[in-house]
């Protein structure tokens, strides 16, 4: 992977973290690229750098960048000529009854325990360092990873709800950038398994970045052989970032 030299990215800095257990794959340590310094990385930096594939963690700006492996591809959205197919239509009909709002970023209880039950629910099984494993990080400990995750933006960034008869379903943490937006995290209600909340999300943040006349919706990376992140290769046409350049897939 190369370091990003255009103006104004040449004001920043980018140093590699040491290995960590990946989250995706199992059996594998990852490394990431970090942007540097943070107050550096506003919306029109980090405009720059989501175009060559880097994506935000709360006000870390980062892009995979281990030694042995080049699985986490980005891909995005290409919005103009995108038509969903059978059962993504399905699942937009069936959750027209959900109202959202747009929101700033901020914390909120209801946000937190919908996001600790999801959590719960679909990562449990995540690969864990063995050292990990024994530790017990407390309640605030939690908040406070939450809040720092989803909760802190140096960029222009919105929180979307989607309620169904007031209850909250589902939210959604939505970066917008020069020429799209960027799905960073969504967390919902996992009791239904045949809701398609998920699919629904995607189709949504589609059909609102059309409505802000934007051409792309980036989804972050997308991971073959991940069952949490295969999923992407679905919406189409969709273009990856491969050595350097957006190519049509």
């Amino acid at each position: 992977m190369t370091i990003p030299s255009e103006p104004p990215l040449s004001k920043l800095q980018f140093y590699v973290t040491t290995g960590y257990t990946c989250g995706y794959l199992p059996n594998k340590l990852a490394q990431s690229l970090i942007a540097t310094p943070q107050h550096l990385i506003d919306a029109h930096i980090y405009s720059g750098l989501i175009q060559q594939g880097f994506r935000r963690s709360g006000k870390f700006a980062y892009r995979p960048h281990c030694e042995s492996c080049r699985e986490c591809i980005p891909v995005r959205v290409m919005l103009n000529d995108f038509v969903p197919n059978r059962s993504q239509k399905r699942a937009y009909k069936h959750h027209q009854n959900l109202t959202t709002t747009i929101l700033p970023i901020a914390y909120h209880e209801e946000h937190y325990e919908l996001y600790a039950a999801y959590q719960a629910a679909r990562h449990a099984e995540s690969e864990q360092n063995p050292e990990q494993e024994s530790e017990r990080i407390t309640e605030i400990e939690k908040i406070e990873q939450y809040q720092s995750f989803l909760c802190q933006t140096n960029v222009e960034s919105v929180m979307v709800e989607f309620r169904e008869n007031d209850q909250l379903k589902m939210v959604s943490v939505i970066d917008i950038v020069l020429d799209g937006i960027s799905a960073v995290y969504t967390f919902y209600d996992t009791s239904d398994p045949h809701a398609s909340l998920g699919t629904y999300n995607v189709l949504w943040q589609v059909e609102w970045a059309k409505t802000l006349n934007f051409p792309y919706l980036y989804l972050g990376y997308w991971i073959r052989d991940s069952k949490k992140m295969a999923y992407k290769q679905n919406y189409k046409p969709l273009e990856m970032l491969i050595d350097g350049e957006w190519q049509l897939i």
